[in-house]
């Protein structure tokens, strides 16, 4: 290892153990490096790759996509996909388990984050999920995992980011390559569910004729439709990915204020605030990572990191388990922005040379960071449950295994099986007219 990128690593991790946050992290070992690389201009190239890094139209779905998701966060959707779910999959045993991790799923799509599905599905099923014979410790690893399906169910945030990053990769094909693995991993929790409690009395809701799903469909069916509307408008050509998100922000903003009436005049001022301040947040990391990325390129860490893997082993089924071990290590301190900002550089090119797709490798990293968000000590989701379902992260831990099992086992479906991923966008680019 080049001492100057032995330098980017130790201070990265130093000023991360003590809890700095993490695109002051990214920055300042950025500048260290460039820094100790000789006569460059420090402050000129970070700053050049800084702006640059976020002069991309692409970027531009981010903040709208991040405003459409707290409004649908606040404008009632949570309850009346809820209601949906349950009168779908309630009456089975066990059912407000399958009903938590399908509303989570639903209103995940829908939302475009985890954490505002854990804080709004948690808020309402896990006091119901206890009322009915369910541990609260168990409700909360349920919503925490549950909650992290979305962010493979499209529109997903995570996905414009790394289509950024990785360059030339489709943001719309990247939304058809999640659904299929969104789905697979919500049914192996499901199952996962079912196996731990198929011995429990538990409490069911009432059998649901069709006259009730039709009309908790009839009444969900407004806030799935943006799924449909954004989808639908992209793969037709109607709008490109970024245009699509003003749709999502008007067609939110319209259902919170006239549909629902759950979002006022006088609430607006607050919602666009903590968009613009997520917003803020993401951006800055997105402009510190690629002044990173250009010092990785510089000092040639991807070509690096492909010849030790390739060095490993020439089998791709080792390689691609250890670069998954590798990820589930880095989910557990860092946060999903950061780390596909910082890894897809890395392992990208050197997962490309053994023949995989970037779009199957984008949802594996997505699918393998997503474990990151439930796993302490930096998993948001995790912390998010614990706080709203009023216990400690020690006590959820225990239940939330058989589910992280799920997890994994969904993991190792999508990374061994390309066309989980990869058979929606061929099949669509197929059926639609050239």
């Amino acid at each position: 290892m080049a001492p100057s990128t032995l330098i980017l690593v130790v201070s990265f991790f130093a000023l991360l153990l003590l809890n700095v946050p993490i695109a002051v992290c990214i920055a300042v070992s950025t500048l260290l490096t460039i820094y100790s690389l000789g006569d460059l201009p420090t402050a000129y190239i970070v700053a050049q790759r800084m702006s640059t890094g976020i002069a991309s139209f692409s970027l531009l779905a981010i903040p709208f996509f991040i405003l459409s998701g707290v409004l649908m966060g606040e404008g009632g959707m949570a309850r009346r996909l809820m209601e949906f779910a349950n009168a779908l999959v309630g009456r089975f045993h066990g059912g407000l388990a399958y009903v938590n991790t399908l509303t989570c799923m639903f209103f995940g799509a829908v939302s475009g984050s985890a954490a505002a599905a854990v804080s709004s599905v948690g808020g309402f099923m896990i006091p119901e999920m206890e009322r009915k014979g369910y541990s609260r410790e168990f409700s909360v690893a349920l919503t925490t995992t549950s909650a992290t399906t979305g962010l493979l169910i499209p529109p997903s945030n995570i996905m414009i980011v790394y289509a950024v990053v990785a360059g030339g990769v489709s943001v719309a094909d990247l939304f058809l390559a999640g659904v299929v693995p969104g789905i697979v991993i919500g049914l192996l929790i499901m199952t996962a569910c079912f196996l731990m409690n198929r011995r429990q009395t538990l409490g069911t809701a009432e059998a649901a004729d069709l006259t009730t799903v039709l009309s908790a469909g009839l009444r969900a069916l407004p806030s799935l439709l943006l799924i449909a509307i954004v989808m639908g408008g992209i793969l037709g050509g109607v709008f490109s990915a970024t245009e699509a998100s003003a749709v999502a922000v008007a067609y939110a903003l319209a259902l919170s204020l006239f549909v629902y009436r759950e979002v006022t005049l006088s609430d607006l001022p607050r919602i666009l605030l903590r968009a613009a301040k997520t917003t803020a947040v993401v951006m800055i990391l997105i402009g510190a990572s690629q002044a990173m990325s250009w010092v990785l390129a510089y000092e040639q860490v991807p070509q690096q990191v492909s010849a030790a893997l390739l060095a490993v082993s020439s089998n791709r089924y080792v390689i691609l388990l250890v670069v998954n071990l590798l990820l589930l290590m880095v989910g557990t301190f860092m946060d999903m922005t950061p780390a596909i900002l910082i890894f897809t550089p890395i392992f990208l090119p050197a997962l490309v040379r053994l023949g995989m797709d970037p779009i199957h490798v984008g949802i594996v990293m997505i699918a393998n960071l997503c474990i990151g968000l439930c796993t302490p000590p930096v998993g948001t989701c995790l912390f998010v449950g614990c706080s709203v379902g009023k216990t400690s992260i020690a006590r959820v831990v225990r239940p939330m295994l058989p589910l992280f099992a799920a997890m994994f086992i969904g993991l190792l479906l999508i990374t061994y099986l390309p066309e989980l991923s990869l058979w929606l966008p061929r099949l669509t680019k197929s059926l639609l007219p050239t």
